[in-house]
């Protein structure tokens, strides 16, 4: 089984969202997440006053899939989530070890 972690645009996170459906993902866990990269942040003006930006507002969707269906997720991400500018985000595959449901207690793919 696999964790995959996308850090993307807000706008992007209803059609990320409706794609990820399409292609039989049945849960997901959305967090409102803060960070900085090769964008860096941007300045802003409020009330006559420049100020800096260091970390930009982000979402962070995760998911968890079978090994097979890994591949096609990663690739549904990319062609939703891109648009071709700095700051899209990025996308993280990690190896889960284990999966339990906590109502049942079925574990492994059983358990997604």
């Amino acid at each position: 089984m696999k964790k995959i972690e996308a850090i993307l645009r807000h706008f992007k996170l209803e059609d990320l969202k409706n794609a990820l459906s399409s292609k039989g993902v049945h849960g997901m866990t959305v967090t409102e997440v803060r960070g900085f990269g090769r964008q860096k942040g941007h300045t802003e003006t409020y009330r006559g006053a420049e100020y800096e930006v260091d970390f930009v507002p982000k979402i962070k969707v995760e998911v968890v899939v079978s090994d097979a269906d890994a591949k096609g997720v990663v690739d549904q991400i990319l062609k939703t989530a891109r648009t071709g500018q700095v700051g899209d985000g990025k996308i993280f595959v990690s190896d889960l070890a284990e999966v339990v449901r906590i109502r049942t207690g079925e574990t492994a793919e059983a358990a997604l």
